[in-house]
Parts: C-alpha cells; sequence; structure tokens
C-alpha cells in the first residue's frame, strides 16, 4: 500500500501531535491510519488471533479488541505470541468500559502486551471514583509507554458533565437546544480528560481523541470544532452507523467531510456485519474511503460502467467484479513485488458509448461488445489500443493481459 503524505486544496488548520503506536505512526502530515475491531470473544484466544490476522491481511494498521474481563485480560500476551508466530505485527488496542483501571493493574502482562489503551471517560466510574480510576488507567500506560486514545461516546456520555452544562444552559436568557448542549458535553469530556491525563504524566503526543454520535452532522460539527481547540491527533468514526449500504454510505458522508477539510489521522467504519459477516468489509471500506479522496492507495481500482439498455448482458459486469476480486486477492503478493501498482487504474466498460474514452484514461481497460455491436473487445494500454479480443475466453484472456501489464510496467519499479 502507498504511503505518501496526504495532499489535499486545503491546509491543516492546527499542526496535530505525532503518536506512536507499536510500530505505526499518525498524526502531523503522515498517512491517515486504517482501524478495526474484533468481534470474536477476547478469551478464544484461536478465534480472537485468526480474526486479528483476517483483519490485518485485508489492510488494518491498527485491530481493537475487547478487554472486558479477567479471563479476555489473560488471553491477551498469547494473543500476541500467536500472531508473532505468524508474523503478524499489527498492533493491538485494547478497549476498556466499567472495570479497565482493575483489569490492567492485575493483569500486568495484557498490560504490557497492548499497544494502545482505548478509554472511554463516561465509563470509568461515578463520582468520586471517576477521576480515581481514570487516573490509575493513565499512570499505568505511562508505566509501560503506551499512548492512550481517550474515545468519548455519545452513547455513554459522562451523566454528571452532562446534567452540569444542562443545567448552566437552562440558567442563560435563551438557552441553547439541546443538541447543542449535547456537543458541548462531548467536546468538553475529551479535552477535559486529556488535561487530566497531561496532569497525571501523559505526555500529549501519547494521546489520541475521539468523539463519537451515530449522527452524520452532529459529528462533523463535533469534529470541526475539536481540531480548531486542540493539537492533540484525532481518530474518525461515526459510532453505531448501521448495517449494508446505510452504514457505508453514513460513514462515508460524515468521515470523507472532514477528511477534505484535513481533520482526521486514523479512521475505523462501524458497519454492522450481517449475521456471521466478515469484519473485513470495514477495512476495505475505509480503504476505498481514502484512495477514492486521493489519500492514500491500497490496491488497484476497477472503474466499470453502471450498464443500460446499449449493454448485451450481465457478462461486463461479472467481469468486473472477477477483476476487483482478483486484484485484491494478488495484493498480498504484489505488494512488495511490484511497487506502485496499488495506483493502477483498470476500467471494464460494457459498451461504445464511454468505454474506449474510459479505458484509455485508465492504465489498462477493456471495453466489451454492447447491444448490436460487433462481437469484438478492444484493449487499451497507457491510452493506446493493443490488442482486440474475441470469442469465450475474453474473461481469461484480459486477466493475464492485467498479470502481464502488471510484471512488465511495475516490476522495473523496484
Amino acid at each position: 500500500m502507498s504511503l505518501v503524505p496526504r495532499a489535499t486544496p486545503f491546509t491543516r488548520a492546527r499542526q496535530r501531535q505525532i503518536v506512536k503506536v507499536g510500530q505505526v505512526s499518525l498524526g502531523g502530515d503522515l498517512p491517515v491510519v486504517v482501524q478495526s475491531m474484533t468481534n470474536t470473544d477476547t478469551a478464544d484466544i484461536d478465534s480472537t488471533a485468526q480474526q486479528i490476522i483476517e483483519l490485518a491481511e485485508a489492510g488494518s494498521e491498527l485491530v481493537r479488541i475487547t478487554v472486558n474481563n479477567d479471563a479476555a485480560a489473560a488471553a491477551v500476551p498469547f494473543i500476541k505470541e500467536r500472531l508473532e508466530i505468524k508474523n503478524v505485527w499489527v498492533p493491538i488496542v485494547g478497549d476498556f468500559h466499567f472495570n479497565g483501571h482493575r483489569l490492567l493493574s492485575d493483569n500486568p502482562a495484557c498490560a504490557e502486551a497492548l499497544d494502545k489503551y482505548r478509554i472511554n471517560p463516561g465509563n470509568v466510574g461515578r463520582g468520586a471514583k471517576k477521576d480515581i480510576q481514570f487516573s490509575e488507567m493513565i499512570e499505568i500506560a505511562c508505566r509501560y509507554d503506551k499512548p492512550v486514545r481517550i474515545g468519548v461516546n455519545w452513547g455513554s456520555l459522562d451523566q454528571t458533565l452532562l446534567a452540569k452544562l444542562l443545567d448552566q444552559n437552562s440558567a442563560l436568557e435563551k438557552p441553547l437546544e439541546l443538541n447543542s448542549v449535547m456537543q458541548d458535553a462531548v467536546i468538553q469530556s475529551a479535552l477535559d480528560s486529556a488535561a487530566m491525563a497531561e496532569s497525571v504524566g501523559m505526555a500529549r503526543n501519547r494521546i489520541i481523541l475521539s468523539c463519537k454520535t451515530s449522527h452524520v452532522q452532529d459529528l462533523i460539527t463535533i469534529y470541526r470544532r475539536l481540531a480548531a481547540e486542540c493539537d492533540y491527533a484525532l481518530h474518525l468514526g461515526l459510532t453505531e452507523a448501521g448495517m449494508g449500504s446505510k452504514g457505508i454510505v453514513a460513514s462515508t458522508a460524515a468521515i470523507s467531510v472532514l477528511l477534505q477539510d484535513n481533520i482526521g489521522d486514523t479512521i475505523r467504519i462501524s458497519i454492522t456485519p450481517e449475521p456471521d459477516g466478515s469484519r473485513v468489509k470495514e477495512v476495505q471500506v475505509a480503504q476505498e474511503i481514502l484512495q477514492t479522496m486521493g489519500l492514500r492507495a491500497f490496491t488497484p481500482m476497477v472503474i466499470a460502467c453502471p450498464g443500460c439498455g446499449r449493454t448485451t448482458s450481465t457478462y461486463f459486469q461479472q467481469l468486473a467484479e472477477d477483476i476487483q476480486t482478483f486484484l485484491r486477492h494478488q495484493m498480498p503478493i504484489w505488494c512488495d513485488k511490484y511497487p506502485g501498482v496499488e495506483s493502477m487504474n483498470v476500467a471494464v466498460m460494457g459498451c461504445v458509448v464511454n468505454g474506449p474514452g474510459e479505458s484509455k484514461h485508465a492504465n489498462i481497460g477493456i471495453s466489451l461488445p454492447g447491444n448490436g455491436e460487433r462481437p469484438i473487445a478492444p484493449v487499451y494500454i497507457d491510452g493506446e489500443k493493443d490488442v482486440t479480443l474475441k470469442g469465450d475466453n475474453i474473461a481469461a484472456e484480459f486477466q493475464a493481459i492485467v498479470e502481464d501489464y502488471v510484471a512488465t510496467r511495475y516490476g522495473q519499479c523496484r
């Protein structure tokens, strides 16, 4: 995958801190990092390690796991061992709620094995215990030199802080709407918690903030304000985005706007998988957002027309899908062997209207015959017509041409 400094038409409003998480660095002008999370029972060492491997192989650069009880905490060092045996070095983030202070204190091997802790200030305790237990987690992070993400979520917002701000708002001559007060509470919770972490001894470049909501416009507003008020590295994500196209569209709408504003150093797409569905989809969507916006390159992109009455069948659709799947599956092999291949564009078009033009714009493209057209498929390489395919083996022949192009073009880049 391509790790290039981000390049957008916008200037960053504030230089972000650079945070090192395991072997991954994020923040500043570094590329936006893709994160994901397992949904296995962390105490199940085999299934958790296997899912982490799957996510890492799909391109996740950070993987978060649930650490909710002693069995999960005890499993963490063994999970790390399994990953090291498989030569998988993706940083592992521990997700703590309610009892994180105790789990980290009682399980020092877990505290040492994790590469980062995620702390939700709304779920670290109530009353006088809140600050004490939060500080305990920060002290442990400092002891083992681990960065933390202070992750505020308005579904588990600090109710004491919210009640205080609501009381202050009600006393105003012109009270703000409830939604505005909620936004204030989310931002203040993150900034106050970060300030407390620093007072305990944590450096600014060991802190990442996130302020998640499930509403697109609220998320955009909150992060724009947060980015203007601090220089901490920021993690983006629309929480509880939903299933299928709804979750993908909502996450893309919110995160893309913020990325275009140069806000965000790491992202996660929190889509709900179908029953027994793969978690890899959230990694692929995150990569596609970054690649479509021109911020990163992970895998060759396939350009394909949607089809219309001119297209003769679903043949070109199947070919486009097969080529996309082929390219993604080849990337683990190609990424080291053929540097730069992740930036390649492949066009699979269904008729003569836009087919030749799009094919010429791509690195390599094919224009399949549409309804009433001659049964031939011209192939264009780097803007020039190279060969014309015909017959029953067009798909196999085109895939072979793509493979040859990759070896010839990108094999010379070593």
